[in-house]
């Protein structure tokens, strides 16, 4: 397992001794290493990228600024010539925090705890199961794709019906079924998509999901059987 990780530092003596160590580690693979912030937020935004070696000190935009400019953050270890950021530093949820110069020793400690803290993410996440972010009364909240039961076309809207609630939300179905799995979810008709897992029985007509029946459009129903026997 490799965490893809960028080394940020305006200074570029310190960017060579960093991505020397990033090199010579066999759980990193470097993807980019930049002296700014503007390019730094370019790369975060095309690759993905788990591990963010960060300089604080930085002309125009500091590290902090850089941070509070993004909405997904990558595990971040600071990297400073000074103690005094520290407490700030793990206010950002830092991973760990570096001060020059930079031993070996303490660096591969560093990766060891974002190697570890990578691992326990990735578990909590495969325990949880697959889910999605829906927008909900101003808000976002997670909804598990094992509860959803099925999804139908509500105007402007799609209407998310799971094992314990429903929800409006403000899409078109083409567009949320992206967010499905393939595996998992079938487009039957063109205002209802269902849980492949939640169906008790089905005919030419209407699949069952409890009392409900789901009206099957006629070129849907061979796809059905097919994605059942799979």
């Amino acid at each position: 397992m490799k965490l893809n990780c960028i080394v940020v530092d305006d200074s570029s003596i310190q960017r060579i001794l960093v991505t020397k160590l990033v090199d010579a580690h066999p759980n990193l693979n470097l993807v980019g290493e930049f002296s700014n912030a503007v390019e730094t937020k370019n790369c975060l935004a095309t690759k993905q990228v788990d591990l963010l070696f960060l300089d604080i000190e930085m002309p125009v935009i500091n590290g902090f600024n850089l941070l509070d400019g993004l909405k997904e953050k990558p595990q971040i270890i600071f990297i400073t010539a000074k103690a005094e950021y520290a407490v700030k530093a793990f206010d950002y949820d830092a991973t760990d925090y570096l001060q020059k110069p930079i031993t070996k020793e303490r660096f591969n400690a560093a990766i060891k705890r974002a190697m570890d803290l990578y691992q326990l993410r990735r578990e909590s996440l495969e325990e949880e199961g697959e889910h999605i972010f829906i927008k909900s009364n101003l808000k976002k909240l997670k909804i598990y794709t094992s509860k959803i039961k099925w999804i139908e076309a509500y105007g402007d809207y799609v209407k998310i019906v799971t094992e314990d609630d429903s929800h409006l939300v403000l899409s078109t179905m083409k567009s949320f079924e992206k967010d499905l799995s393939k595996d998992k979810f079938i487009r039957v008709h063109k205002s209802f998509i269902i849980n492949i897992d939640k169906i008790e029985k089905f005919n030419s007509k209407f699949a069952e999901i409890g009392v409900t029946k789901i009206p099957l459009s006629r070129n849907k129903k061979e796809d059905l059987v097919k994605a059942l026997e799979s």
